[in-house]
């Protein structure tokens, strides 16, 4: 395979074990995901995970453990790099008040290495592709909040790099505005090739216009893959409640490598190949009785809902 194919094959973002802790806030529980290439969606509520994990990504955050590469490199030990080929929208409003638009722009374009000249250019190319060009001279703090939000796209996307961070691009907007921007992201990472992570907490943004999902609860991955196969077909569960010992058969479960949640009397077990079996084996050795063993199906929302809890 060429180094160009293997590029093209590799993930975007990888993760393997990723923890990140604020004093006694774990923020980053063992993270493990691929991002791939396209537009993905980086959802779960707040707190969830979400905008640290930009920090992480973006080097601008050490990890406490775990392996992370963008890029193919480790934004902890090569973060220039790294940085050089991102865009990054913030979420956060505090844009300079007084400042034009295109000096912004054109000052976030010299900040990634582009030429006094060529960073002029190309933030005036970057307001007018996110639809500024006629108000790229007014002061940022004369625009509306959609204004705003597209100021903050066009500084991601001046240097035209590889991956572009958003996070909460849509926050403080109206439904149509909203509808808007959607629209702008998903011409911006189909248009110009980016490769595009959206943070968001609206799972119906993400149905709107990306590619896969990533929904994460409590700093882990809940659930990720091709947004289109995750809506294709349901989430199914095992659903087993026994006479006795269930914490021990979670357990030898767990150790199988299974996903097992314990809920009260019942265990809920992530539906995989050879789960039947093993829950037969476990039971078999345990010397317990089985009362109930049944499947049960989940929906995207369902798991979403859930983490959102």
């Amino acid at each position: 395979m060429s180094d160009t194919a293997a590029e093209a094959a590799s993930p975007v973002i990888r993760a393997r074990g990723v923890t990140k802790q604020y004093r006694s806030t774990l923020a980053v529980a063992g993270l493990d995901v691929d991002i791939g290439h396209g537009i993905t969606g980086l959802l779960g509520p707040n707190g969830a995970g979400k905008t640290t994990f930009i920090s992480l990504v973006l080097g601008l955050r050490t990890r406490d453990s775990g392996e992370l590469t963008v890029l193919g490199h480790d934004p902890a030990t090569s973060g220039i790099d790294v940085r050089a080929r991102i865009g990054f929208a913030p979420e956060h409003h505090n844009l300079p008040p007084d400042v034009h638009a295109a000096d912004l722009v054109r000052h976030l374009g010299e900040l990634h290495g582009l030429p006094r000249r060529a960073a002029i250019q190309r933030a005036n190319d970057a307001l007018w592709q996110v639809g500024l060009g006629e108000e790229r001279f007014r002061p940022i703090g004369t625009m509306s909040t959609g204004q705003r939000q597209r100021v903050k796209l066009a500084g991601a996307i001046v240097h035209d790099p590889e991956l572009v961070l958003l996070d909460e691009p849509t926050d403080g907007l109206d439904p149509l505005q909203r509808d808007d921007m959607l629209a702008l992201i998903r011409r911006v990472g189909t248009e110009f090739g980016m490769d595009i992570v959206i943070s968001s907490h609206h799972l119906e943004e993400a149905e709107q216009i990306c590619d896969a999902v990533v929904i994460l609860g409590d700093g882990v991955v809940v659930r990720a893959g091709i947004l289109s196969e995750l809506s294709r077909s349901d989430i199914e569960r095992l659903v087993v409640v026994v006479d006795d010992r269930m914490p021990e058969l979670a357990a030898l479960l767990r150790g199988a490598g299974f996903e097992v949640d314990e809920e009260g009397e019942v265990l809920s077990i992530l539906a995989v190949d050879g789960l039947h079996n093993a829950v037969r084996d476990a039971v078999a050795d345990l010397g317990i009785g089985i009362r109930r063993l049944a499947v049960e199906r989940q929906s995207l929302e369902d798991v979403y809902m859930e983490a959102s809890a």
